[in-house]
């Protein structure tokens, strides 16, 4: 112990769970804080195999205040109770008492606050209770107490009594005696009906019944006229008796996780209410008995039924929260842009496709969340940047002639071999291959398949009396390019399955199709999927039959299975939500150890909005050959069909500012339609050409880049001043780095190097393996094949090397440097030997690729016993992570984790599977 004047004393809070919020001690009164031998304040010790040893200091008669709360005692130090003579508040809290210390009885004539809570008590002495006549707060809470005793009622002047988290079926008839009681928590017990002795306690103002199951309220519960605070959230009620809306002094009322479908019209009489939770209800309708009451604040309405808002919620003008997540809204009135006051607004995982106008209004709103909507005005792009930028985009439309753009971004996904570039050919070029229709269409000879370049663009003109547009993007099926698929896959797409009928087998199934349609669930979920198989020709009828049905038939197998996986680990969420956070943090092998309540929810919510929005892959399959006509024109009819449905593709017929429409096409014409980048002052000039200030570019930007027309990444420091526009131009890049041909990267490093790259930049061709210049240094082609193998095996290459190989794509020291950037932003490469922030000094950077790692297991071994890179032991505790996904692992996902936590961790070694890094001086295992 430590005089009252050093610096090791502690003040302390007593912490009151759930409504009964927490108050600080006095600052008044003398406090000590006791720690066990070998123990530390903070730190709990309930798990320590033995009791610690804790012996109280001499000299603390004059102490009022003593906390000797998670030490692990099972029972006080000898002479508690005759050495503080002056105490008034004991803190027992997280100990192991199984029993009430017969200490504290000694201590009753004086004490006014007891905390026993998170121990082992399953009974009461009554003799201690009754001898704490002046106790004025009682803290039971996270027990394991069947029952209180009688005794309980002889404690006068108790005013908090928390016995919340224990197995209590009822509560003593005495406790109506305690007439001073203003704050009772019974949360989390056993109750299977309300108490009616909590009704005979006029002075109570705060109230928590919480998860009991009560199944109903008595109508007299209007008795409990001074209550402020209630807490019924999961009781099972369906209903609320009319007595409830005579609480007329209710300012906070928690109602949430119940089954209620209305409220009584009474309801509106609680003119008090500052706070509602009428979350996770069965509410289908507005509350019309909320609508008069002008003074509430905060409102949550979240995971209901509700389809719709009243206009009348402008009312309500005080409203700084406002949550309705969750629900089946199809619109919001006008008239909720009148809550200038708002704060929080959330209306994630609903219907609503437009926002009012003058939605800018709402400009204090801080708290946003509106994904999962189908929006149409704003754009979703737009929404999900936040209120200002809905403000600028609303004011941009209001100053600027509107424009439609029927445009549908249509991805052509499938394993090798798959045939996409033929049928994008065959669709885009209107050509059919050795026609056999007789049909005035341009009829080629058969000629080989079309070789895949990689990832190809194609802009295709559907329909030009309608002016529908398709952008297609044909990706390729090489498993080289699973590292950079994620990017194209985009809300508001539409994909096109291909699979190559002539070679597919039953067995194939989970590569050719299952694994492309979890890979699209994942990334979008509710997307609309198009199975189309190709190579018709070479399948017999009933062959094609067979195979067409065996795919439908697999398909529905496995969305039932993942429907079901899904909803298993929903309900696995659920029970875990049904323990209180304390015995879920109590062994680190029980189900979400250590997880929020609000991080659960979170979850729960998330596996609900999966099951709810599954693929919509559209039936049956359509066979195609590109050699039969009417099977390619019905698959172009079948596309412009689903592409002009309003309700599946509601994007296509949004509208956007007309001067958005004109930076977009600025952007794609001469002279910077050639060039790689533009500055953000270069865009600036064409937002002027187009009629938009600086101030309002920055939302037409930031649409342009979430709708995939540009890149353009305002959160980064190293890019926010300039503006990827030419995408072509930087998939051709990303092709250079995905075609896995170490003699075509050979060719591409050699014509660098002899200046022959100028030349195929200008579409001069070249053998693809031209024979040596004579000015070529055979040393040199040597060292350039060595950096190709180090390239395709451990992932490495030097920045000289890539600039030779992206020669024909780049002019200068900058273009490098910027692409660089955008491949680390992208999660494809990082710098492997610049430390963040520090110049390199002229030695080479050397960029990694994780990618390309072949190695199962870092070269890093000798961790696994025990010592480090430089052979040195250490003793260090290790942190090691793990993953886990419920359906299959997503494709070169783990190569993309590894570039983003470079900045986190020092002395990485990869592997393709592993990565063995230090975070500080801890070795860290992924």
């Amino acid at each position: 112990m430590a005089g009252t004047d050093s610096g090791n004393l502690k003040t302390v809070r007593l912490w009151r769970d759930a409504a009964l919020r927490a108050r600080k001690l006095r600052s008044n009164l003398l406090q000590l804080t006791l720690s066990a031998a070998g123990g530390c304040p903070g730190t709990d010790q309930l798990d320590s195999p033995d009791a610690p040893q804790l012996v109280l200091p001499a000299n603390i008669g004059d102490i009022e205040v003593l906390n000797l709360g998670n030490n692990g005692l099972e029972e006080v130090p000898d002479g508690l109770g005759s050495a503080l003579g002056s105490l008034r508040v004991l803190v027992l809290r997280r100990n192991r008492f199984a029993r009430l210390p017969p200490a504290v009885a000694e201590l009753g004539h004086h004490l006014t606050e007891l905390d026993v809570s998170h121990n082992r008590l399953s009974v009461l002495s009554a003799e201690v209770v009754s001898a704490l006549r002046e106790l004025r707060k009682l803290n039971l809470s996270h027990n394991q107490l069947p029952a209180l005793p009688a005794q309980l009622g002889a404690l006068i002047h108790l005013e908090e009594l928390d016995v919340s988290f224990n197995r209590l079926a009822h509560l003593p008839d005495s406790l109506s005696c305690l007439s001073r009681l203003r704050a009772v928590d019974v949360d989390h017990n056993q109750l299977t009906a309300f108490p009616w002795q909590l009704l005979q306690l006029a002075a109570l103002e705060e109230l928590d019944v919480s998860s009991n199951r009560l199944r109903g309220l008595p109508e007299d519960i209007s008795a409990l006229r001074a209550l402020k605070i209630l807490w019924l959230s999961g009781t099972e009620l369906g209903t609320l008796p009319s007595g409830f809306c005579e609480l007329a002094s209710l300012e906070s009322l928690m109602l949430d996780n119940n089954g209620l479908q209305a409220l009584p019209a009474q309801f509106s009489r609680l003119q008090r209410l500052k706070m509602l939770n009428l979350s996770s209800n069965l509410l289908q309708e507005f509350p019309a008995a909320l609508l008069p009451l002008a003074g509430l604040e905060e409102l949550y309405l979240s995971r209901n039924q509700l389809t719709s808002v009243p206009s009348l919620i402008s009312g309500l003008g005080r409203l700084l929260t406002l949550w309705l997540d969750n629900n089946r809204i199809r619109y919001l009135p006008d008239s909720i842009v009148e809550l200038t006051g708002l704060e929080e607004l959330v209306l994630q995982g609903n219907q609503i496709a437009v926002l009012p106008d003058n939605f800018g209004q709402l400009s204090r709103v801080g708290l946003w969340k509106i994904k999962d909507n189908p929006l149409i005005q704003p754009p979703y792009e737009v929404c999900m940047k936040g209120i200002p930028y809905i403000a600028a985009y609303q004011k941009e439309l209001a100053h600027s002639q509107p424009a439609v753009q029927p445009r549908l971004k249509l991805l052509l996904m499938g394993y090798k071999a798959a045939g996409k570039t033929q049928l994008r050919h065959c669709l885009t070029e209107d050509r059919v291959e050795g026609n056999q229709g007789g049909e005035d269409k341009k009829s080629h000879p058969p000629s080989p398949p079309p070789v895949s370049k990689g990832i190809e663009v194609t802009s295709w003109t559907a329909d030009a009396s309608r002016g529908l547009r398709f952008i297609v993007y044909d990706l390729a099926g090489d498993d080289s390019y699973e590292v950079i698929q994620p990017f194209f896959l985009s809300p508001g797409a539409l994909y096109v399955l291909v699979v190559n009928l002539a070679t597919y087998e039953p067995l194939r199934f989970p590569t050719t199709v299952g694994s492309f349609l979890h890979r699209v669930g994942a990334r979008v979920p509710h997307a609309v999927v198009c199975i189309v198989g190709t190579h018709a020709d070479l399948c017999g009828e009933q062959e094609l039959e067979e195979k067409c049905l065996d795919i439908h038939r697999q398909i529905a197998l496995q969305e039932k299975h993942d429907a079901e996986g899904l909803s298993r680990l929903a309900q696995v969420v659920d029970e875990a939500l049904a323990r209180d956070f304390e015995l879920r943090s109590a062994s680190p092998h029980a189900a979400y150890y250590g997880v929020s309540d609000k991080n659960l929810r979170r979850r729960k919510a998330h596996f609900q909005y999966l099951l709810n929005h599954r693929l919509q892959i559209l039936s049956p399959v359509l066979p195609v050959s590109c050699r039969d006509p009417r099977q390619l024109q019905r698959l172009r009819d079948k596309l412009l069909s689903v592409a002009e449905h309003r309700e599946i593709f509601p994007n296509l017929h949004r509208v956007l500012p007309r001067s958005w429409q004109v930076l977009e096409e600025l952007h794609f014409q001469p002279p910077q339609a050639q060039r790689l980048w533009l500055s953000w002052w270069d865009s600036a000039r064409l937002g002027l050409q187009a009629g938009l200030t600086e101030d309002r570019l920055q939302s037409a930007l930031s649409y342009l880049h979430e709708s995939g027309k540009l890149l353009y990444f305002e959160d980064s420091p190293a890019l926010k001043e300039h503006v990827f526009h030419n995408l072509s131009r930087l998939i051709d890049i990303l092709n250079v780095f995905f075609q896995r041909d170490p003699s075509l990267l050979l060719h591409k490093l050699l014509l660098g190097t002899s200046g022959e790259g100028e030349a195929e930049s200008r579409g001069e061709s070249s053998p693809l393996m031209a024979p040596p210049a004579p000015s070529q240094d055979a040393l040199r082609a040597t060292q350039l094949h060595h950096y190709v193998e180090g390239f395709l095996l451990h992932g490495l290459l030097p920045a000289h090397v890539i600039r030779l190989l992206l020669k024909p794509h780049i002019q200068a020291q900058q273009d490098l440097q910027l692409l660089l950037e955008l491949l680390e932003k992208m999660g494809l490469c990082y710098c492997l030997n610049k430390a963040k922030g520090k110049p390199l000094n002229g030695s080479t950077a050397w960029y990694k690729f994780p990618c390309y790692v072949q190695n199962e297991v870092p070269h890093a071994e000798a961790w696994i016993n025990g010592t480090n890179l430089a052979g040195q032991s250490f003793v260090a505790e290790q942190l090691q992570i793990e993953y886990s996904f419920p359906f299959t692992f997503p494709p070169s996902l783990f190569a993309r984790y590894s570039v983003q936590i470079n900045s986190h961790v020092v002395h990485r070694s990869d592997g393709k599977l592993q990565i063995f890094a230090y975070r500080g001086k801890v070795p860290v295992v992924i």
